[in-house]
């Protein structure tokens, strides 16, 4: 996907890209696969907002995405169209199986109109395809991964994301995730091969606001800009950083403070995301009691 920039006619034009759609299929999306989305602008059902900088943004239908992808198991399908979504960076194939059927899927890095792809362990190993991680061979890179067999994909979802199969213990695969933590998958679960499309999301420059109320965003502002009473970073005689934490306006630290809960799932993780030390035993890594 090529970025695209723009000659400076503004100052803020100088610096704006986006991405070039031109390997997108000019079609509407498919009606029975969309629904309307009520956009809560980061309130609560009593209308207290919960989530500070949402609002307003364009009007957008959400995209009913597969990412099970059982109901299908073995039969072929055609990428009918390669299509944007506006709910995330990643694009969206739309497949035609051969029963009738239609649906969404992540578009796969290489994947193109034409194509022919399936779901399950007869499915040939070659990008778009969906398998179970005991039909993936060692070393191979897949994106939408199952956590638990059947509730549909929960990783490397977003543009760009891979996650790399390093071995296979047991009933467990070891895979390796994008921030680098490596963890245990039951390998019934199914995943993706190949990379998710849109590789080049993360290099594109929003370059002014008006483009970030598009999408959603409000203005966010500095607590250095606010008054004492209003953060715990305002006040002071001109512009003053002060000796204090960086803090949240409710005065939680902003910077280092672990808030990662310990739940009953991540007994399976073999290291830690910071890769600073091992957090399982051997008898979890080698499938034993512990960890089934």
């Amino acid at each position: 996907m090529p970025i695209k920039s723009y000659r400076p006619y503004t100052p803020s034009r100088r610096f704006i890209q986006t991405a070039d759609f031109s390997e997108l299929s000019d079609v509407k999306p498919e009606r029975s696969l969309t629904r309307g989305k009520r956009r809560r602008a980061g309130r609560n059902n009593t209308g207290m907002i919960m989530v500070r900088h949402h609002g307003g943004g364009a009007k957008r239908a959400y995209r009913i995405v597969d990412f099970k992808r059982r109901d299908h198991l073995g039969i072929p399908a055609k990428v009918a169209t390669i299509e944007y979504d506006p709910n995330r960076n990643a694009r969206l194939c739309k497949l035609h199986y051969a029963n009738g059927a239609k649906s969404y899927i992540l578009h796969t890095l290489g994947v193109r109109v034409g194509d022919i792809l399936m779901n399950g362990p007869e499915a040939p190993l070659r990008s778009g395809n969906a398998l179970p991680l005991e039909s993936i061979p060692e070393g191979t890179y897949v994106h939408a991964v199952e956590l638990q067999a059947g509730r549909g994909a929960v990783m490397a979802r977003s543009a760009g994301a891979q996650v790399q199969v390093m071995a296979k213990i047991g009933p467990y695969a070891t895979l390796k995730l994008p921030s680098g933590e490596i963890r245990l998958v039951k390998k019934e679960c199914l995943a993706t091969i190949g990379q998710v499309g849109n590789i080049e999301a993360n290099t594109i420059c929003i370059g002014n606001a008006g483009r970030n109320r598009h999408l959603g965003w409000r203005p966010t502002v500095r607590g250095t800009a606010m008054n004492a009473v209003d953060h715990p970073h305002g006040g002071g005689r001109g512009k003053s950083k002060g000796n204090n934490h960086p803090v949240s306006p409710w005065n939680q630290k902003a910077k280092g403070l672990k808030t990662r809960q310990w739940k009953i799932w991540s007994r399976m993780i073999l290291q830690d995301r910071r890769k600073s030390k091992t957090l399982v035993s051997q008898d979890v890594a080698g499938a034993g009691p512990q960890g089934q």
